[in-house]
């Protein structure tokens, strides 16, 4: 099996080429990739498919050449991954597969609409951020309110007091089942200085991450509904780097650093 191990902002995938979609991946090998001390490591898997050979987004087919089948690490299906897109798209131009500029990516989430130069910071329109209420999670015995956004995929943004560097998040933090039944991204953010949010993410499937795209932006959505504003251009700090997010009334864009660091032959 041929792969290829890339990041953005230290949130990282292992990419599997697969043009013609005749890779079986089931979640217990999906999970072994993934595994960081018998597999090749990562946050989850980045597997390039031409989209018209994919039942599940054929019909994106005339809009995107290329289907980003997201899996998180431990084998389940995802909707959407911000920096995956990111990371997905730095590879396509890299192995001739896109021309540098702009073009679409398909996805669980819809077609992704991705800006890059040769070199330098991938930029993606991330669609309308959807706020739909409030809701709550516990971590540690420390219960924290958070807005319930849809990027996509689920998240739970909470703007809190306690200094996000000192949280406990090796566990699974508390999350309503009702609100959330397919489970939920959960952020937790500082809100520092004008447009700057420090972030740390618990992502369903993969565990505490060093950076979420879909999560930064969830985060600035948090952030802005704080300061009493829809629109503007937020500045997200993760553990792994900082990544950009614009909110506009039509939709959102996120920005930040994607690299392909090594290829090769896997075997399991």
């Amino acid at each position: 099996m041929r792969f290829l191990k890339g990041h953005g902002t230290d949130n990282d995938f292992v990419i599997l080429p697969d043009p013609d979609n005749e890779l079986d991946l089931p979640p217990a090998r999906v999970a072994a990739v993934c595994d960081r001390r018998a597999g090749i490591g990562a946050d989850g898997v980045l597997h390039v498919v031409r989209t018209k050979l994919s039942q599940e987004v054929v019909d994106q087919a005339d809009r995107a050449e290329w289907f980003m089948d997201y899996r998180n690490a431990d084998g389940s299906i995802a909707e959407m991954c911000g920096n995956g897109v990111r990371v997905f798209a730095r590879y396509l131009v890299e192995a001739g597969l896109a021309e540098p500029g702009e073009f679409a990516v398909a996805t669980r989430g819809g077609p992704k609409l991705v800006r890059l130069a040769a070199d330098g910071d991938v930029t993606v329109d991330m669609g309308k951020p959807v706020v739909l209420g409030s809701s709550t999670t516990t971590v540690s015995g420390q219960e924290y309110t958070g807005l319930h956004v849809d990027m996509g995929n689920p998240h739970l943004a909470c703007v809190i007091g306690d200094p996000v560097a000192h949280l406990d998040l090796t566990h699974q933090p508390a999350f309503d089942p009702a609100v959330f039944p397919n489970g939920v991204n959960i952020e937790l953010l500082n809100a520092v200085g004008t447009h700057r949010a420090l972030m740390r993410v618990y992502e369903r499937g993969s565990g505490e991450t060093r950076s979420c795209g879909t999560g930064a932006v969830a985060t600035a959505v948090a952030a802005a509904h704080l300061a009493g504003e829809d629109t503007g251009t937020w500045t997200v700090e993760v553990p792994g780097g900082i990544l950009t997010v614009t909110l506009d009334e039509r939709t959102s864009y996120l920005a930040g650093p994607a690299a392909i660091i090594a290829s090769g032959e896997l075997t399991l």
